[in-house]
């Protein structure tokens, strides 16, 4: 399985950037996607995941800013991220999780997850 993130940069504060993540080696359509950052410790927080382009969740901190989004037909999620702040500077990284009920929603805990993106860094300034 690989999950290779890019899109990362350097913008000022309210500036906008798009993550992609491009999967292979798994079967994409079954399994949740989501977005981590690493936090000061290093230990990944969860910012987005999705199950459907109408079935996502956000982290309280980012919604309203940033849309996670899926084309299973590239096998792509993306993470539209609007309106930056510099407490969003992190490495993002994607992950997978397999869907393993239909009734699941969208794991945020990051043992839920078994697939890990090598990340990409985000830098903010003020």
């Amino acid at each position: 399985v690989q999950l290779q993130a890019s899109g990362g940069g350097s913008v000022q504060a309210g500036g906008s950037l798009r993550l992609s993540c491009a999967a292979s080696g798994l079967f994409f359509g079954s399994n949740f996607m989501a977005w981590f950052r690493q936090g000061p410790g290093g230990q990944p927080l969860f910012v987005a995941g999705i199950r459907r382009n109408d079935n996502t969740r956000y982290a309280d901190s980012v919604k309203g800013r940033f849309t996670i989004s899926r084309d299973n037909a590239k096998n792509t999620v993306y993470l539209q991220m609007n309106s930056l702040k510099p407490e969003d500077t992190a490495v993002y990284v994607c992950a997978a999780a397999p869907i393993r009920s239909i009734l699941a929603t969208v794991p945020i805990e990051e043992s839920q997850y078994n697939n890990w993106g090598q990340g990409t860094q985000v830098t903010v300034s003020s």
